[in-house]
């Protein structure tokens, strides 16, 4: 039986990028971009710290990991084990290597773990919002009000407690509903990490004004090559090391890119994982031309590039 020739049309989804929230552009038209001081790849690496409690809720963003609104004592001790050991082997490695890393962090983490709030606000390191916990319903169940409020109300515990100018957002495992981008930008958020379409930070179009979305890649976050797609510690470095090498080719010809290293604590923090993050990280500040930085930084020197097409128009 044939389908009907407007079964898999939709007035939201045009061709390429998919509707009025931004311009299509592809990765053959050229926008080159300086990194400073003539770099060529900017390594981004994002920390996520995050807190779950014993007790989840039924409604959990993390149902789909298995969670039940039952005490999770493995899921809660595992957090909590990344919260207070794993996070400090961490920094240790990217101070060694002389790594700037952001940390999107979730309220309740920074109310339950002052000593490691004060800790990374101490290290001058960029804090993005990461919501309210790890024990929330996802956003595409929530209405516009009680989103807007869980918003409003983690932005401002976290710049409280960090005292920082809070500029980012990483939604829970990427989520988002069709109010997030206009919640954010009535909160004062000039980016936001949740997409994966794209290479570089582009502009992303609100009713409010334009947000960036900074591309985080989950292709090569920790939890997914090694906790959901069951690869081996040194398969995620082979990756990563394949993935700096091909950028670091591709700006060479085409201008800057980004090289985005996504992990957790309670994955990589690991007395038998940790090894591989300092090979990693070792391998990608060895090679010339690499710029480690935040990602507001990165997307406030891109922007202010004035680079043309869909990924950074003015």
């Amino acid at each position: 039986m044939s389908l009907d020739e407007n079964t898999l049309q939709h007035p939201q989804h045009p061709y390429g990028v998919a509707d009025e929230r931004c311009a299509w552009s592809m990765l053959a038209e050229p926008h080159p971009v300086t990194w400073p001081g003539g770099k060529l790849l900017a390594l981004w690496v994002n920390v996520s710290l995050q807190w779950l409690p014993l007790h989840p809720a039924a409604a959990s963003s993390e149902q789909g990991q298995s969670m039940a609104p039952y005490p999770h004592l493995r899921h809660f001790t595992l957090r909590d084990y990344g919260n207070r050991t794993g996070i400090y082997r961490l920094l240790q490695a990217f101070d060694r290597h002389g790594v700037r890393p952001t940390f999107a962090c979730n309220e309740r983490l920074a109310q339950q773990y002052p000593q490691l709030m004060q800790e990374i606000v101490s290290r001058g390191n960029e804090i993005i919002g990461h919501s309210s916990s790890l024990d929330m319903p996802r956003a595409c169940g929530r209405d516009n009000a009680s989103e807007g409020a869980l918003v409003a109300a983690s932005l401002g515990t976290l710049r409280q407690e960090s005292g920082r100018d809070i500029r980012g957002w990483l939604g829970p495992r990427h989520l988002q509903s069709a109010h997030t981008p206009e919640l954010l930008r009535t909160q004062g958020i000039d980016y936001f990490c949740d997409g994966g379409n794209e290479y570089m930070p582009y502009r992303f179009h609100t009713r409010l004004g334009d947000l960036w979305s900074m591309p985080l890649s989950t292709e090569q976050e920790d939890r997914f090559v090694l906790m959901e797609s069951f690869h081996a510690e040194a398969a995620w470095v082979r990756q990563f090391k394949d993935a700096c090498d091909l950028l670091l080719e591709e700006a060479r010809e085409q201008g800057g890119r980004i090289l985005s290293f996504s992990l957790h604590p309670w994955v990589l923090g690991q007395p038998h994982r940790v090894r591989y993050v300092e090979a990693a990280l070792e391998y990608v500040m060895s090679r010339e031309g690499v710029w480690s930085a935040g990602a507001g930084e990165i997307v406030k020197t891109l922007a202010g590039q004035q680079c043309g097409g869909g990924r950074a128009a003015p």
